[in-house]
């Protein structure tokens, strides 16, 4: 049986940098909206969790792996990793000022409050392509969930992350045997190849179930080293 929540309803409307943001409930769910699109809401998680849990599985047992999330969205990998003491330090770089707010002291600070408040925790308020591009820092894994997708992106400029030099970009960011996680709304064998020819070891695909249509997916690549 489907329910019926009537017309959702907004909560915060923002103009950023890459155009409007807005937050919605919809019945008891959050909904996050980019320029008309729909990102995520707060109805599960669990591929979002995978995210998390398949990345730290491919790291070869190292103590206290440090790990950058790209994307805070309504935030479950942040609280899915906090949670998690073997974590060590836990970036999160999300480039919309008005989702890092509504996680401060908005609607959805009920998710985080306690992944923010964790010391190991430190929110990066940039693009995730002008960071991974610049940034001298270096991590045992990228937790990459800003779009829908490789081929489905927020914004035109994100197609980047995914090509060749985007993805080599991310393998300088690993430290020797560090992993990529790609989050994605359905699985992508382009993808798997690109990250197969730029160098990225026992990649494979996890698959998560919904309720229609094609599954959530997360695309695993390792660096060699």
């Amino acid at each position: 049986m489907t329910t019926s929540y009537g017309s959702p309803i907004v909560l915060d409307r923002r103009e950023g940098p890459h155009g409007e943001v807005v937050l919605r409930r919809h019945g008891p769910l959050l909904q996050i909206i980019a320029n008309g699109c729909f990102l995520m809401d707060t109805s599960d998680g669990r591929s979002e969790r995978l995210l998390v849990d398949a990345a730290l599985a491919a790291l070869d047992g190292r103590p206290r792996p440090d790990v950058l999330i790209g994307g805070l969205g309504v935030g479950f990998s942040l609280a899915h990793a906090a949670a998690d003491p073997r974590w060590g330090r836990i970036t999160v770089v999300e480039r919309e000022r008005a989702i890092v707010g509504w996680h401060r002291d908005g609607p959805l600070s009920g998710l985080t409050a306690s992944a923010l408040a964790d010391p190991r925790t430190d929110i990066v308020e940039s693009d995730l392509v002008d960071y991974v591009n610049e940034t001298s820092a270096t991590f045992d894994a990228l937790c990459l969930d800003i779009d829908n997708g490789p081929g489905w992106t927020v914004t035109e400029g994100n197609a980047g992350l995914y090509a060749p030099a985007g993805l080599a970009s991310c393998a300088r960011l690993l430290r020797p045997g560090g992993v990529l996680a790609v989050w994605s709304a359905e699985p992508s064998p382009e993808f798997e190849g690109t990250l197969r020819n730029v160098g990225f070891q026992q990649v494979r695909t996890e698959e998560i179930p919904v309720a229609r249509g094609v599954p959530d997916v997360v695309h695993i690549g390792v660096r060699p080293g």
